[in-house]
């Protein structure tokens, strides 16, 4: 989708959205220093320190090629928010060239540059540890329902 930047401007703007859903698990701590995972998995050990949502209904292999060529523009910032019950937080990174959106499991939002087929964003605003601890306590109980956006926003 193509939206203009300014009533009457030049600038175009590629604009996806994608919504899936999570839930929490009693063992999220969501204290991890430089990454946050989503994934589609049952499990969660009390090491999983980044990992807050478990049985999600996406993964990154499960995204269309228009998105994971936009998420391989360095250009493009992609924002991640998450609401559980009334709380909402927001993780804002950008692509990468490395980013190959192969994970059948799940995705990690990355503070650091490092890419992986399991990396959604590199240069991300925030980790696990920096998100409201109100937000990730509410995450422990497995009957929320972790509601997500994705969005990806680049220059055409």
């Amino acid at each position: 989708m193509c939206i203009d930047k300014r009533l009457g401007g030049q600038e175009c703007w590629m604009r996806y959205e994608v919504r899936f859903e999570a839930s929490g698990h009693r063992n999220v701590i969501g204290t991890h220093r430089t990454t946050l995972e989503i994934t589609k998995e049952s499990r969660l050990t009390r090491n999983g320190t980044c990992i807050l949502a478990t049985d999600s209904t996406l993964a990154l292999r499960d995204l269309n090629q228009s998105i994971r060529e936009l998420a391989r523009r360095s250009t493009t910032r992609i924002v991640l928010e998450m609401t559980a019950d009334t709380l909402t937080e927001r993780v804002v990174g950008w692509g990468s060239s490395g980013l190959t959106y192969k994970s059948e499991t799940c995705m990690v939002a990355r503070v650091s540059e490092y890419e992986c087929d399991r990396t959604l964003m590199v240069k991300a605003d925030r980790a696990s540890k920096d998100l409201n601890r109100e937000f990730v306590a509410k995450l422990t109980d497995p009957d929320v329902r972790l509601y997500c956006k994705l969005t990806y926003l680049s220059e055409q």
